[in-house]
C-alpha cells in the first residue's frame, strides 16, 4: 500500500472518529441535563418527575456505550465523566432522600471515580436541603442533613490513596468542607 491510499484510510478513520465524538458529546449534554433537572425536581419534592428524567438519561448511557464499542477511548473522555458524575449524584441525592441510604456505583450503572466525584457534590445538594428543612422550621431533618455531610466528607477524606486515585478529590472535599462549616453556623 503505498502512502497516500495509507494516509486515506487514516483519514477516513479519523472522520468516522470525529462523527463519533460529535454523537458522544450531544448524548452527554442531554443526559447532564436531565440529570440536573432532576435534581432541581429532587429539591421540589417531585420525586416521579425526577426518576423519569433519571430513567431516560439511564437510556442515553446504555446508548452511549453501544456507540463506544468501537471507540472505546471516546467512553473516558471529560463530558462523559461530567454526565457520569452528574447522574451519580442525582441518583444518590434521590436513594437518600427516599429511602436513607446510598446507591452503589453497580445500581445505577456508573464508573467508580464518576460516583466517588459525584457523591462528593452530593454535600452541596444536601445544604441546600438543610435550609430549606431549616426555612421549614424542620430542625431534625436539617440536622440529619449535616450529619450526611459530615459522614460523606469523612468517609471520602479516610479513603486510602482516594486523592491520587481520583482526580479532583482533593479540590471537592476543599469545598465540602466549606460548605460543610458554613452549614453548621447556620
Amino acid at each position: 500500500m503505498n502512502l497516500k491510499s495509507l494516509l486515506d484510510e487514516l483519514q477516513k478513520e479519523l472522520r468516522e472518529r470525529e462523527k463519533v465524538k460529535e454523537e458522544v458529546q450531544k448524548i452527554m449534554r442531554k443526559a447532564t441535563q436531565l440529570s440536573k433537572r432532576a435534581i432541581v425536581l429532587i429539591h421540589q419534592k417531585r420525586m416521579e418527575e425526577s426518576r423519569k428524567l433519571l430513567e431516560e438519561a439511564k437510556s442515553l448511557f446504555r446508548n452511549l456505550r453501544e456507540i463506544c464499542g468501537e471507540h472505546p477511548a471516546m467512553f473516558y473522555t471529560g463530558i462523559v465523566n461530567a454526565a457520569f458524575q452528574e447522574y451519580a449524584e442525582a441518583n444518590i441525592l434521590m436513594g437518600l432522600i427516599e429511602n436513607e441510604r446510598f446507591v452503589s456505583p453497580a445500581e445505577i450503572d456508573v464508573p467508580a471515580v464518576d460516583y466517588i466525584l459525584g457523591l462528593a457534590d452530593v454535600i452541596g445538594e444536601l445544604r441546600r436541603q438543610a435550609l430549606d428543612a431549616l426555612r421549614s422550621g424542620n430542625l431534625s431533618y436539617a440536622e440529619k442533613c449535616l450529619q450526611i455531610m459530615e459522614t460523606i466528607y469523612l468517609e471520602l477524606m479516610a479513603m486510602d490513596e482516594g486523592f491520587l486515585l481520583v482526580p479532583g478529590l482533593r479540590r471537592k472535599c476543599d469545598v465540602a468542607r466549606r460548605i460543610i462549616e458554613t452549614t453548621r453556623r447556620e
